[in-house]
């Protein structure tokens, strides 16, 4: 297959590729401590020796990145699941979904296509600034990552997202790929999903045809993935505090790896993807005399109503709701017990955040916020 040369900086390796990357991986002092980490008494002789008999990224993902998957979905989950009815294992998507989990998300996403008998997984976008370190640049590239690029000026910017744009149409129709893209940059920090119209906008910036020719050639899947627990809750909560208090503050790039681990090795309780039906004849019968921003708003409203509409709450949430609204509307989701474990939950979650100036009562209620929002957005979805 020829690949043109303009993705070379942004797509995943290719399966010639692989092994100098493997070599310049198992080089790294950094990536033979997480090696020394994952694998505790296998030789790096024997890791080196399976990564090098995995000859396409496919072959890297069922080797090394599933059963990494299996072995911590028993140790920090309830369980993991996926309700793939509403779409065919032969067909290819563009997975479009809210986003809990820097790594997760697609992670499992991964995971879960291939128990569902997709014969590939999808190849996953994740920005530049999660990729500050050479290794992680070239792990992930190896597990199918391509690469959003940020902080650009405007003409770079846009010239960047037609490339990306024109990269994920050539994935779904030339290289047979499925895709992930989460509904927005970063993640909804108090879970209240939204699908940012700027996305879809840079989608639409590939292929050819009418902006929906465009769209539905990608085969947009909107994906619900809903985690009983969010380990990352207490980071969330201290970043809303500290973007409140300190003028300027930002995160580091230290803060993203101590997300990522903490999101990776945390406790998350059950988890449910639920993919809703593919929006390409929803898109072909839409009127689109309004305007171009006028349907990029309302295909977004759209993706926003499927999503909501395919949580899966849970006691947790209920109780969150009850509590952030001052009611009793929904106890009958939830018993005292369940209210008893979320308010020990919440404690314990909070005596976790070591900030200036802290602020319980503003960090509880941002914590239950995260909880009660997609139970809010559910209900409002159904009406």
């Amino acid at each position: 297959m020829h690949i043109p040369s303009e993705f070379d900086t942004i797509r995943p390796f290719e399966p010639e590729e692989l092994p100098e990357v493997y070599d310049r991986l198992l080089a790294d002092p950094q990536f033979q401590q997480v090696l020394a980490y994952l694998y505790p008494g296998v030789s790096l002789d024997a890791i080196a020796a399976k990564m090098r008999s995995c000859k396409t990224n496919f072959d890297f993902q069922r080797a090394f990145c599933y059963g990494f998957l299996e072995q911590l979905l028993a140790k920090a989950s309830k369980g993991c699941d996926m309700d793939t009815s509403a779409v065919d294992n032969q067909c290819r998507y563009t997975f479009i979904s809210n986003h809990r989990d820097i790594v997760l998300d697609s992670a499992l996403l991964d995971k879960l296509l291939i128990d569902a008998g997709f014969s590939t997984t999808c190849e996953i976008a994740i920005g530049d600034n999660l990729l500050s370190l050479p290794w992680v640049k070239d792990l992930v590239r190896v597990n199918k990552s391509f690469i959003v690029e940020r902080s650009l000026s405007p003409r770079e910017m846009l010239l960047a997202s037609r490339r990306l744009a024109e990269y994920m149409h050539f994935a779904i129709a030339v290289k047979k790929e499925n895709i992930w893209i989460a509904q927005r940059e970063g993640r909804a920090k108090n879970s209240d999903d939204r699908t940012q119209e700027a996305i879809l906008k840079m989608m639409s910036m590939g292929g050819e045809g009418t902006l929906i020719d465009r769209l539905v050639s990608l085969h947009i899947v909107p994906l619900s993935i809903s985690y009983e627990y969010d380990p990352c809750d207490f980071l969330k909560a201290a970043e809303f505090q500290l973007k409140r208090d300190v003028p300027g503050w930002r995160k580091s790039a230290t803060d993203d790896v101590v997300s990522m681990r903490t999101g990776i090795m945390g406790y998350k309780g059950r988890i449910h993807y639920h993919c809703s039906q593919c929006i390409d004849e929803w898109l072909l019968q839409m009127d689109t005399s309004a305007g171009k921003q006028a349907v990029l708003l309302a295909i977004a409203h759209h993706i926003d109503e499927e999503i909501h509409r395919h949580y899966r709450l849970y006691p947790c949430n209920y109780v969150a709701l009850d509590l952030m609204q001052g009611t009793t509307d929904y106890r009958c989701h939830y018993t005292a017990d369940d209210q008893s474990a979320f308010e020990t939950y919440l404690e314990g979650q909070l005596a976790k955040i070591d900030i200036p100036n802290k602020d319980e009562a503003f960090l509880r209620a941002r914590i239950i916020e995260m909880y009660a929002n997609p139970a809010k957005n559910y209900f409002a979805a159904q009406r």
